[in-house]
């Protein structure tokens, strides 16, 4: 088990792709103004990835150094994202420093690394990888059961096969945590994902990704 000591943390560098501000445009804390930490690399190569960008870089920031530059913003709210953040392991001290700060904390994870560690304190947004990503096999299924109220689980929905797929997985795997249904963004349209949930009568929240609207695959947005 993963045991943080922010006492050291002034020790720790994490590879950072980009820290930026922006509207929150996926999850419960759509809309609200949010301060995106984007940690380089993932071990995944999802099909469906808008972030590619995200799979290289050197740029090594020590946790003061994110922290004072997330404090420029004014909001509390403060999203960990990648990339996959947890496989870098120090991540785990970032989410505690934010924690101690006061901050809002989500971490938006593929669930293919243990989330056990995780600061209790942090709402996780665990993406669920469908057979369309060429990635589902990396599904670590106990994770689910570590989830909470607090927490989130996210299907991103390519086809009609997915969509069958993650009720199969909703239904196998019941959780406490919200759960999210997001179209692939150009491939299955808005509308066509709300039929198949009101067909199904599925108790899940649709979601649509707000900030693709708005600026489209513009990075830093």
């Amino acid at each position: 088990m993963y045991v943080t000591k922010l006492n050291n943390s002034k020790m720790v560098n994490l590879n950072i792709n980009e820290i930026f501000y922006s509207l929150q445009g996926e999850a419960r804390e759509v809309g609200l103004p949010t301060v995106f930490v984007r940690l380089t690399g993932c071990p995944l190569r999802c099909t469906y990835c808008d972030t590619e960008y995200a799979f290289k870089g050197n740029n090594m920031l020590s946790i003061d150094e994110i922290l004072a530059e997330v404090k420029q913003y004014n909001t509390r709210y403060v999203c960990v994202t990648g990339g996959e953040p947890l496989a870098q392991i120090d991540c785990h001290v970032l989410l505690d420093a934010l924690i101690k700060d006061d901050y809002q904390v989500s971490l938006e994870t593929s669930g293919s690394i243990d989330i056990g560690a995780v600061n209790s304190g942090v709402s996780i947004v665990m993406d669920v990888k469908t057979p369309s990503s060429n990635e589902s096999k990396h599904n670590k299924y106990d994770n689910i059961a570590k989830l909470e109220v607090k927490d989130q689980l996210k299907f991103v929905i390519g086809s009609k096969a997915d969509f069958d797929w993650s009720v199969d997985i909703v239904n196998q795997y019941p959780t406490e945590a919200g759960v999210l249904f997001s179209p692939v963004f150009d491939t299955v349209t808005p509308t066509q994902l709300a039929d198949w949930i009101l067909s199904k009568q599925l108790n899940v929240r649709m979601q649509v990704q707000m900030h693709k609207l708005l600026w489209g695959d513009e990075p830093g947005k």
